[in-house]
């Protein structure tokens, strides 16, 4: 068997320097939605040569330890979202919004007081950096449309499918930028469609393919339960899956491990490539090669090596960095062990 199976990847985010930000304040508090600026410890003046030195090092640590399509780790970002989402016009930049988080206590969210309208790249200044760094395949994460309107106080719109669809204008916008600058693989997160299911059963996918309209590169989606950190005792299966079947992009990266999913409903997704979370970031121990391989001989039980690539369940900007490059070292070795036996 020859040609591209069993990639490696990541979901996103890498451990952020001690140096960098405050990272026992970044864990206390939950992922920030709004802009958390009092996190970083780098002066503003200097702030962007840091996260640029830190990125290197991310850049780094995923080249050792053997990654096929890296990211740049987030390292700019004190959230998967937060820093996309307030970089667009429609929101109050000095009042906040709330929602009541998943946790069940209340969130700090943007409060969406106008149109929201996308008036300059965001993210297409760390693809460049990227790719300038890097001879690998890169990837670049942005939050989806359904996750962000999710995340958002509406004050503004008539219902929150309206606010999603302008989201999904702006995510469009930008994802174009972000495949001219360089990307091989833009992926959308939206783990809030685990949340409210029912609404995004109603406008979630039809968010999601405006999002992507137009678009010819290769493009991703993830969802999951949370970050390990933050989340205990997650659910063995996913109240939103199989009707992602219907969205226009290739892959769906799913967690996998820590909620011990049943594989077997991968065969609801029969089209499109799987980004198959093995790693369980809710503890500190490192797996070893041989059980990521068991893992995924299950999955080939319900899709052919071709459709299925390896990554961590979730970012990993909560573990301990040295933890984060032994897990991504041994799903590798993992990846490779399976990979070796389906060539001999």
């Amino acid at each position: 068997m020859t040609g591209d199976y069993l990639l490696t990847t990541v979901v996103g985010s890498y451990p952020q320097p001690e140096w960098l930000i405050d990272r026992k304040a970044l864990a206390s508090g939950g992922p920030p939605r709004i802009r958390s600026s009092g996190l970083w410890r780098i002066p503003e003046e200097h702030l962007e040569e840091a996260q640029d030195d830190a990125t290197l090092v991310a850049i780094r640590d995923m080249h050792r330890a053997g990654v096929d399509i890296i990211t740049d780790g987030e390292i700019r970002r004190e959230s998967y979202s937060n820093r996309f989402a307030t970089a667009l016009e429609g929101v109050d930049p000095d009042r906040p919004g709330h929602i009541m988080g998943s946790s069940g206590r209340p969130t700090l969210v943007p409060r969406v007081v106008g149109p929201i309208r996308r008036v300059r790249p965001v993210q297409v200044r760390d693809v460049q950096f990227l790719r300038a760094n890097t001879d690998r395949r890169i990837k670049v994460t942005i939050p989806g449309p359904f996750t962000m309107a999710q995340q958002a106080q509406n004050e503004y719109y008539p219902d929150r499918e309206s606010l999603a669809l302008d989201y999904a204008t702006c995510v469009n916008a930008e994802v174009k930028e972000l495949f001219e600058a360089g990307a091989d693989v833009v992926q959308l997160d939206e783990p809030w469609v685990r949340n409210d299911p029912e609404a995004a059963r109603q406008y979630g996918v039809t968010a999601i393919n405006k999002a992507l309209e137009g678009i010819t590169g290769t493009t991703a989606l993830h969802l999951c339960f949370g970050y390990a950190a933050m989340v205990r005792g997650k659910p063995s299966q996913y109240a939103f899956l199989s009707e992602l079947e219907n969205a226009v992009v290739q892959q769906i990266s799913i967690e996998a491990a820590q909620p011990k999913l049943d594989l077997a409903v991968l065969q609801d997704l029969p089209t499109k490539t799987i980004i198959l979370g093995v790693l369980d970031l809710s503890d500190m121990p490192i797996e070893a090669p041989e059980n990521i391989a068991v893992r995924l001989r299950e999955a080939l039980r319900y899709v052919p090596p071709e459709r299925l690539m390896v990554a961590p369940d979730c970012g990993m900007k909560y573990l301990p960095r040295a933890v984060a490059y032994r897990k991504l070292r041994a799903m590798v070795l993992g990846a490779a062990i399976v990979r070796a036996s389906l060539v001999s």
